[in-house]
This record gives structure tokens, sequence and C-alpha cells, in this order.
């Protein structure tokens, strides 16, 4: 089916013996994708009209317009020759040169960026070139001077792939194209009658199934819009179509025509089983699938063809006409004597107008086959498929009426399809131009028919009239004849609050226009750190993106600014910076105590914390250093850091350890054993435990350990040993400062009553009965307390008392008392 869509601007026009002007439509963008490629014969155009700049002392003019005619672009071309346009997923502008730059342009015309294919495209020219889309994004194909192919699969993120050589390539092959296969981008090409696909490590040959000999070149090639697809055009007038993994043969045409079509492109409806490709020559052109017959169409125009998802769009210098495959629900109301129940219910409407009593007979056949809901349905479906707003009123009519016959048929699809139909008959008007998403729509800046279509599809807020307001503050930005105070405060009054609005996103548009007050200002306004502080760090206000990043108190937020200005500052002005903020500067101190211990001590250098530099070096001696010279260094520094700290503990304490370092190290060169790193304690205890009593006392005279302190050291070791007749020489050795009852505690904790009987004679009046009772001698206990006259003791002997073996020490206790009442 060709459908006329509308009448756009010629492609070119010539003005004037002395201005010379190029008008060029560079590319058509249609409803169903975003990008397409362009007309090379307007690049050439272009890069012919600019190597005749010296003569004829202008440039060429670049002027974008619609589909329908409308301009939205006009501006001088600047740059060098141009080999190959096209438009991104983003509808973006590509132009790529001949030394390998790529322009990017919006669709107004604004410069948006410009990035290079590489040194080695530089060097030897871009000889051809592809603009190409994949689920990745919108890609950038080069074939250079040398025969090598660069490519770039995303612009986006620009990483340049070298394809391998091919073997045997002397000059530019017949034909290519891109095709991307497992989400890889790859080239195919033409050398002569031999096909290869190139990856990014591999040149492999393709052999295609089923292909009919006598082929010596391949001349054209064309890949489906979905990438699944294959067609290859050959000079013996055949056209092979298969799939895109060289694995099936869909079938081959013969054309009977040799010579090399302008274009060949797919055309197939999604979901549907027929395919079709589309081949162009000069005014001629011929649909060909997989049935021995063609549909060739005689041409007024030269034209120039987009595949898109659902068809084919075909622009000439006066026409906009759309080729696709007819609907089913179309083709079964409207073909030639249908009986379909679509085409009954159509033909009841038209009758019922009339007030005729077919359309009862008419309604009566539908619904005694039971298919009047199907009927319906077709009508809706097929009303959605046409372009004339009386045939989809006509259709609409129809499926109303049979709706009234119907008792639940859901009026969802219904609705669903007036209001898109209403949608879609606005914006094909020829101020617009094409069919176009809401989305399209907002990129050409038509943002009050954008806000009406989102308010009658009552979309929400946020999905619609949110992004739509965003698009608009992003428009604003570039206008760089308002100062930033007046477009920042002119966008917040019109955005204000607005849910789904990001003021991050439209301040980057700013800075992406080289207005970084303005983006600083717009930021004000964005109520999420998180958003803020990347942007600031991109703009390279680090100072400030601190500043917030503190203020959110995120701490993961400083710390990503902190290691940022880290990396941007020298360390001096890093080091400034930090001193003016506090919390960041605690927070990186804990960074650095886990991370930099170097950078650490240099912190508490620069700001003469003597204390803190003590401590350091005190964990330095345990941590960093392994041989006992450099920890006794390590805490030398640190003695001098507490004595300017004016801390004469820690000091003392610091030079106390490299003492006992010092002995340590001494003593286990003459006795062996492990000393280093024991406390003053466990060295003493050690050493009792190897028998080296004396040695023990003159460590513990030297540290200035207390006698009670030692002795119950002394006496814990000798326990431990079990060392019983040596016990007995150190209690008797002087008087004991700690007395005797930790010896009979000490031995009953051994288990050995024997010996805890020795000392517990030996325990002072106070604690006698104490350690009397802890070797299980209640009735001497019992004595003892009466003797003493004291209540408490009395009433511990009876807490230790059992009725059945010491009823006579309690009935003793219990007189006790009773005569002390008396008293």
């Amino acid at each position: 089916m060709l459908s006329n869509s509308g009448s756009p601007e010629a492609w070119h026009t010539w003005a004037g013996p002395k201005e010379l002007v190029l008008k060029c439509s560079f590319a058509w963008t249609g409803p169903g994708q975003l990008g397409q490629e362009v007309s090379s014969q307007t690049a050439a155009l272009l890069r012919n009209l600019w190597r005749k700049e010296k003569a004829a002392s202008v440039r060429p003019v670049l002027e974008i317009y619609s589909a329908s005619g409308m301009p939205l672009a006009s501006l001088m071309w600047k740059s060098g020759p141009v080999v190959s346009l096209g438009w991104s997923a983003e509808e973006e502008l590509l132009c790529v040169q001949e030394d390998g730059v790529v322009l990017v342009y919006g669709l107004h015309g604004d410069f948006r960026r410009h990035f290079s294919m590489g040194n080695e495209v530089l060097q030897n020219r871009v000889l051809d070139a592809r603009i190409f889309h994949t689920e990745l994004g919108s890609g950038v194909a080069i074939l250079t001077g040398a025969h090598r192919f660069t490519l770039s699969a995303n612009v986006s993120d620009l990483k340049l792939r070298r394809m391998p050589e091919v073997p045997g390539l002397q000059s530019a092959p017949s034909c290519w194209t891109t095709l991307c296969r497992d989400r890889v981008a790859h080239i195919l090409l033409a050398v002569g009658p031999d096909l290869y696909l190139l990856d990014h490590a591999t040149c492999s040959p393709v052999t295609l199934p089923g292909l009919a000999p006598g082929v010596s070149s391949f001349l054209q090639m064309a890949v489906s819009f979905t990438s699944r697809h294959l067609a290859l055009f050959t000079d013996t007038g055949y056209i092979w179509m298969g799939t895109a993994s060289f694995k099936e043969k869909l079938c081959e045409f013969n054309c009977n025509i040799r010579a090399p079509p302008k274009q060949m492109v797919w055309c197939s409806r999604p979901r549907s089983k027929e395919r079709a490709v589309v081949v162009a020559w000069e005014r001629r052109l011929m649909v060909v699938g997989d049935t021995p017959e063609s549909i060739q169409f005689v041409l007024d125009e030269d034209s120039y063809l987009v595949p898109e998802l659902d068809g084919v769009r075909i622009f000439s210098r006066t026409t906009h006409e759309f080729l696709h495959e007819v609907p089913v629900a179309s083709e079964e109301i409207f073909k030639i004597a249908s009986m379909a129940p679509g085409a009954l219910l159509l033909e009841a409407q038209k009758e019922y107008e009339k007030e005729s009593q077919k359309a009862d007979e008419y309604l009566r056949e539908i619904q005694e086959l039971g298919q009047l809901p199907q009927a319906v349905q077709q009508c809706i479906e097929a009303a959605g498929h046409e372009h004339w707003p009386d045939m989809q009123k006509s259709l609409l009519r129809a499926a109303s009426f049979g709706k009234c016959f119907l008792d639940r048929f859901p009026p969802d699809s219904f609705v669903r399809m007036c209001q898109d139909l209403r949608i879609l008959n606005a914006i094909r008007d020829y101020h617009i131009g094409i069919p176009l998403t809401y989305s399209q729509l907002v990129l050409r800046r038509l943002y009050p028919l954008a806000i009406q279509i989102c308010e009658y599809l009552r979309l929400p807020e946020v999905q619609g009239v949110s992004r739509i307001l965003a698009h608009w503050a992003c428009y604003k930005v570039q206008q760089k004849d308002v100062s930033d105070e007046d477009v920042a405060r002119a966008i917040n009054q019109k955005l204000g609050d607005t849910p789904g609005v990001s003021y991050s996103d439209i301040a980057a548009r700013a800075y992406g226009c080289g207005r970084t007050e303005l983006a600083i200002k717009l930021l004000e306004y964005e109520p999420r750190s998180g958003e803020q502080v990347p942007l600031l760090l991109k703009m390279k206000r680090s100072k400030l993106a601190l500043s917030k990043a503190i203020e959110s108190g995120d701490t993961d937020l400083v710390f990503t600014v902190l290691l940022h200005l880290k990396n941007e500052l020298n360390r001096g002005d890093f080091f400034m910076t930090l001193r003016n903020q506090p919390m960041a500067l605690s927070l990186y101190r804990q960074f650095c105590k886990h991370q930099e211990l170097e950078t650490l001590k240099d912190l508490y250098n620069q700001d003469d914390n003597h204390q803190e530099l003590g401590s350091f070096h005190i964990r330095a001696s345990y941590t960093a250093e392994e041989h006992i010279e450099g920890r006794v260094a390590a805490l030398q520094k640190a003695a001098e850091a507490f004595n300017k700290a004016k801390n004469d503990f820690a000091a003392k304490a610091t030079e106390d350890q490299m003492r006992l370092l010092r002995l340590q190290r001494c003593l286990e060169d003459e006795l062996g054993g492990r000393f280093l790193d024991l406390s003053v304690h466990d060295t003493v205890t050690t050493l009792i435990l190897g028998g080296h009593n004396k040695r023990a006392e003159q460590v513990a005279r030297d540290f200035r350990i207390p006698d009670k302190r030692l002795w119950w050291l002394k006496l814990t070791a000798l326990a431990d040993l079990e060392d019983w007749e040596e016990l007995e020489k150190f209690s008797k050795s002087k008087k004991s400062p700690i007395g005797y009852l930790p010896f009979v505690e000490i031995c009953m904790k051994q288990h050995n009553k024997y010996e805890a009987k020795k000392y517990a004679s030996r325990v002072g009046p106070e604690q006698k009965v104490k350690a009397l009772l802890l070797v299980g001698d209640v009735a001497q206990a019992a004595d003892v307390a009466i003797e003493h006259r004291n209540e408490a003791e009395m009433s511990l002997v009876l807490s230790h008392c059992t009725g059945a073996t010491d009823g006579a020490t309690v009935d003793k206790i219990q007189r006790a008392r009773a005569q002390a009442q008396k008293k």
C-alpha cells in the first residue's frame, strides 16, 4: 500500500547566480525509528559544494526540515567535507567528515559535541561510512582509504574497535553493511564473489546456502530492521533472501535487471510471516518476496527509501509516501466480495444509515454465526491502520453499532483506539507532518500540544507532563541571550517541585552548553545531594561539592568527594581544604587509619597534633615494624611526641616499654623461649615458671612492681607448677604482704586440701573462719566464730552447714547466739 503523507521542501535548491545556497533535509526521521540513514547524494552534494568553496566564495548551508517541509534549522556549514550523515536513536544528527571527525547536532541545528574515530582514520581519510542502530544505541562504521574498517557500536559511550584486515582487499568492496548478532556489531562486505564477516578479532568467509551459480559480484545488500534477515543483490539480477545467521535461505528472486539498484531495504510488519524487499532504481520501484511475482511502481521523481519497523517511507522532492503490508484486518474487510464478519458489520452500519432493512439481514447473518464480537474487533483494528479520518470514523461507527447488540463487550479497546486516533490525526497535521510518539513530539519543542496529549491520555504526571516540562527547561538553558539568574528563576517558577523533574539533569544540559554558573544556580533547586555532588565534581567545583556532601550528612558521599579532591589537588592544598572542614577532616582521618597510614602521619604533623602523632607511632611499633630495632625507634619517636604534647605519663610509659622490649630481647637471647610483647607481669610469671626466680625478682625491682603484686604473681605461678615445696619455702621466706588466705584459695583451686590446711592455721584471726570453711573444717570454723562472738561469721558458718552431718555444730551456734542475747 502506498499512502501520501505530505509534501516536503525540495531536497536541494540552488538559488541565484551570486548566492549559492544548499537546502537539504539531511535525514528524515520516522515514527517507527527515531534515527534513520541519510541520502548519500545529499552528503556528496554537500562535500562537492565544500570543495568548490574557494571558487564560489561561499559556504554551504545546512537546513533541516520535518517530513512535512516545516523548517527546523538553518546554519552555515563551516566544517570539512562530509562523507555520510544520519540520525542517532536520540534524534541527534551525526555528520561524518573525511578526516574521521563526527559532528553531532540537535534536531534544531544546535551543536552538541564532536568526537574522532581515531588517528588511523585521520591519516587514511574516510572512504565510506555508515550510521547504524543496535540494542546498545547508535553506532558509526568507517571504511578508510587503506581499506580497513573501524567502528563504534555506541556513540554515547565511544569505544573504537579496529576490525581485522580482509585478505586480498586492494580496493573498496562492491558493497558492505553493518550486522548486529548477539549484541555485537559486525561488518559484512563483498569482494567480488566472496563474502566476509568481520568481528573484533577474526575475518571469516561466508557461504550463502542455495545461492544460484554464476555470481561474480554482489552489488547491494540490506539487513532487516530487526537484524534477523539479510538480502543481497547479485550481478546476475538475482536477489537472495535468508537469515542473518547464513544458515537458512528464505527465497531467491530473479529481477531480470542487472543494473545495480540505488537502494534496497526490507519491508515487513511485526509478527507477520510475510517478508518482502523493496528495490529502487532510477524512478522505478520493485517489491519482491517469496512468490514468483513482483509488484512494480513507476515513480515520477527520484526517491529515497527509509526502512521502518512496519514498512518503508518513500521520499521524493514533492511527496512523502509510506509503503507497507496491508494489515490482515483491513484485507479481510475491504477485499472484493469479502464475507468476513467485519465486512458484513461495516455494510450493516452503512445500510442502517440509509434506513434500509438490509442492515438487519447483515446483522442477523453475523449473529447466527456467533461472530459479532469478532466483527467489532476487526473494525476497531482496521480503523487504527487507516490514515484518512473519514474511513476511521466509518469503521469506528460500525464497531459502535455492533457493540449495541452485545451484552458484555469490554469497551477498553474501543476507547483506547479513539484516543490513539485523535492523537495521530492531530500530529499528522501538516504543521507536524509525521506520526509521532509524544516523546518525539517533545523533541520538536511543541510543548503545549505534548502537554494536551498527556492530559488527554491521563498519563501520570511523572510519566508525561513532568518530562515535557523538563525538556522545556533544557531548551531554555540554551538561550544564551538571557542572563543566568533570569533563566534559573524562570525555570524554577515554571517547574517548582514538580514530581519527576530532575534539576540536576537540567543543570547537566546547561553545563554541556558551556553555562557553568547557570548549572550551579540550578543545582541549588535540586533537593537530592546525591544528584548535586557528581555534577559539581564534573564541573570541577570540588570544594562546593564537598560543602554540599557535608550538608547532606551522607558519609559515603563525603568520602567520594574527598577521594576526588585528593586526586585533583596537590597535597598541601588538599590538607588546607580539610582544615576548613572539620567533619571532612575527621572522616578522612578514619579512612587513613585503615587505608593510608603515612597520609595520617602527615595530617598530624601539619596540625602539630603531637598527642595523636605519638599514638600513631605507638600503633606503628606494633603493626608496621617487624624488627626490634625498628620498634624501639618508633617508640622513641612516640616518646618525643608525647613530651612535646606535655603528656608526662604517656612519655614515661613509652620509655618503660622501650626498656622492657630491650630486656625481653636479652632474656630471649640468654634463656631462650618467647618473651617479646609480653607485659611486665607476664614476663615475671614466665621467668618464675622457668625457674628463674632471681631474674624475676630483679625485673620486679627494675620496673617497681609492688611486693603485693609480686607475691601474687609468684604464688599463682608456683601453684600452676604444683611446686608445693617451693611454695612452702616462699611462704616462709618472710611475712606475706598479702596474708595467707590467698595461699589457701590457690591450693583449693588446685584441689589440694592437704596443702591448703597448712596455710589455714597461719591465716590471721579476721580471715580465720573463711579459711577454715574453704578447707571444709566447719566445726573448727564454728568454734572460732563463737570465740569471736561475731554474728556475721556465725551466719557464714551456718550457711555451710548441712542438716545431716553438721547438726551438732548448728546447735552449738544456736546456743551461743541465745547466750549472747541474754547478756
